[in-house]
């Protein structure tokens, strides 16, 4: 229950959101309720302070009663949502139980290191408008990122996509750069931006086209041309952003 707070005549109480559910019925002696406030126990919610649910993921903050919840759903240790992108996984956890659970379920790549060269394959690609292919995992920095690549269509233009996204919160992604190369035959499209943290979907940041877009047609010149087989090669680095101050 949070404030405020609402009794019935014979002093039974319920919160704001379940009144509306009771329709203004008290659920235990089904008299009218009315608007009569329980100051007594709003008092008492006023007074309490606990601890955040995530304390035994390492938040150990101790909050008034009425600013749980706020703090609930934005405490940067609050479980993180799978961030492979190739099936709906339901799991969640911190970073370590994450890549041990990419590893050891997903099967992912994993990388050292703060540069890539990665190659994407796929034959018939012209019957394919969306694919999404393994994730890549790269620690650098002692940090961990995953690489994306899919294909999906912009409108009616198919295109590819890859970018990065960066395994934590989004203030500390903030201090990475990071540079996507793709080319071929003396031609060569280059991205250069900052990794979305995993609190952003995969979806949400393909949707708003963070990241280096290759249209279809020059991905085949780039693959050699033959309009059939896909065969990119991903060059990137990451990096950290130096402060001025």
């Amino acid at each position: 229950m949070y404030p405020p707070f609402y009794q019935c005549p014979n002093g039974h109480t319920l919160c704001t959101n379940c009144k509306i559910e009771a329709q203004n019925c008290c659920p235990t002696c089904q008299v009218e309720l009315g608007n009569i406030r329980c100051l007594a126990l709003e008092k008492v919610a006023e007074s309490l302070e606990l601890p955040c649910r995530y304390q035994n993921l390492g938040c150990h903050k101790i909050l008034p009663y009425h600013r749980k919840l706020k703090h609930e759903r934005r405490c940067k240790f609050r479980p993180y949502h799978c961030p492979y992108a190739g099936s709906e996984c339901s799991i969640t956890g911190d970073i370590p139980t994450l890549m041990l659970h990419l590893k050891e379920d997903h099967k992912v790549d994993m990388h050292t290191g703060c540069t890539f060269n990665h190659r994407y394959v796929k034959s018939n690609a012209q019957q394919v408008d969306n694919a999404i292919w393994m994730l890549t995992v790269f620690d650098c920095f002692g940090r961990q990122f995953v690489l994306h690549f899919e294909a999906f269509s912009l409108g009616m233009t198919p295109v590819y996509i890859a970018f990065l996204r960066f395994m934590g919160e989004d203030n500390e992604a903030k201090m990475f750069n990071y540079s996507l190369e793709v080319g071929g035959f003396g031609r060569k499209l280059t991205w250069q931006g900052v990794p979305r943290s995993i609190r952003d979907s995969h979806r949400k940041i393909r949707d708003c086209q963070d990241g280096l877009i290759i249209p279809r047609t020059l991905a085949f010149f780039f693959s050699g041309g033959n309009g059939e087989e896909l065969t990119l090669k991903v060059i990137g680095r990451i990096w950290k952003e130096h402060s001025t101050s």
